[in-house]
């Protein structure tokens, strides 16, 4: 049987505790990333302005691009009037908008849906953390590959 001529390789050993060690340190980072919350991967929880019910004055149809829809609500004790970027209400309709904060005093505001905040999904936390789990499962595999070295062909005799 041949030896290996690098005597560092034969220094660098597989055990069980290094892989134990490795795996703990991939499970730390991720729940490191989980308890740092929706700031690590972008994500805003905290809506800026204030949410007020507000009724829908011209409704617009979703068959074209940038849609918008009229809508009429009290903020800071006056009637206003806003720009919802949505579509398919009725007219009439109440429905609950966040204004921005330091909205304008006079003219149209321009409003968001209550349930929705710009740039962000829900989906984005789960998915980041299994991207992140993926690619400390990747790292240790490729830890593990260079650690064990090449594997030696078997012949049939």
């Amino acid at each position: 049987m041949r030896q290996r001529s690098d005597p560092a390789r034969q220094q660098l050993s597989l055990s069980w505790n290094v892989l134990a060690f490795a795996g703990g340190v991939g499970l730390l980072v991720v729940v490191l990333a989980w308890f740092l919350g929706p700031g690590l991967f972008g994500i805003s929880s905290t809506p800026v302005g204030s949410t007020v019910q507000a009724e829908v004055v011209t409704p617009a149809a979703c068959t074209g691009a940038n849609a918008g829809e009229a809508v009429r609500f009290s903020f800071g004790g006056k009637n206003r009037d806003g720009m919802l970027d949505g579509c398919g209400h009725g007219k009439g309709e109440r429905i609950d908008v966040t204004v921005p904060d330091g909205a304008a005093e006079t003219g149209t505001i321009q409003v968001t849906a209550a349930e929705t905040v710009v740039g962000a999904s829900d989906l984005r936390r789960p998915v980041g953390l299994a991207l992140l789990v993926l690619s400390c499962f990747a790292g240790g595999m490729y830890t593990f590959l260079v650690l064990r070295g090449p594997r030696r062909a078997v012949v049939a005799a």
